[in-house]
């Protein structure tokens, strides 16, 4: 993978990163590697209870991405019925990603834009209109990867967090189910 950052005196930097990472659906044999990732990366922790709900309620909506064979990161979602974020009419179907979550050393190579891409994708077999999130407002890093996927912030959710850190509430309309419109 081709990537380019910017230097310090504001030349561009072309580096190449050897990124061989692999998506599949989340299976159980994943669990203990998915909650080591939670555990590691997010101050909000899930039960396992929780995490095998989602999986067994909205299998195509929970993906890993694994290198050498071991988990380094994950995106779990769930599908709503609801009011949505943008100006569809009526209630829809909507995709909540609860938690995406990639190891430290396995950031910034495209894994959680690849996790969400899939898991975007997999909303619409389940003839979702619309996706959401929430996001800390102060992870920068996790708002500009929202924002290149076609995000854009709807609300602020005032004291979300546990900490009471707010949120935003960002959303993106999803493509027609059968229909290949392109993701970002």
């Amino acid at each position: 993978m081709l990537v380019e950052r910017k230097g310090r005196e504001n030349e561009w930097l072309t580096m190449v990163l050897e990124v061989n990472y692999k998506l599949k659906r989340f299976k159980p044999s994943d669990l203990e590697g998915v909650i080591r990732i939670n555990r590691e990366c997010l101050p909000e922790n899930y039960t396992t209870l929780f995490f095998m709900n989602l999986y067994k309620r909205f299998p195509e909506t929970f993906i890993v991405a694994e290198v050498n064979g071991e988990i380094v990161g994950y995106v779990m979602c769930r599908i709503e019925t609801g009011i949505p974020s943008f100006k569809l009419l009526g209630i829809t179907k909507r995709g909540h990603v609860i938690s995406i979550a990639v190891l430290p050393n396995h950031q910034q190579k495209g894994i959680g834009y690849a996790l969400m891409r899939e898991a975007t994708q997999a909303m619409v077999n389940y003839k979702a209109k619309e996706c959401y999130l929430e996001v800390r407002e102060s992870n920068l890093p996790a708002v500009g990867l929202y924002k290149k996927l076609g995000f854009e912030i709807a609300r602020t959710a005032r004291n979300y967090y546990a900490d009471r850190e707010d949120a935003f509430v960002m959303a993106r309309q999803l493509p027609l189910y059968g229909v290949n419109n392109k993701y970002p």
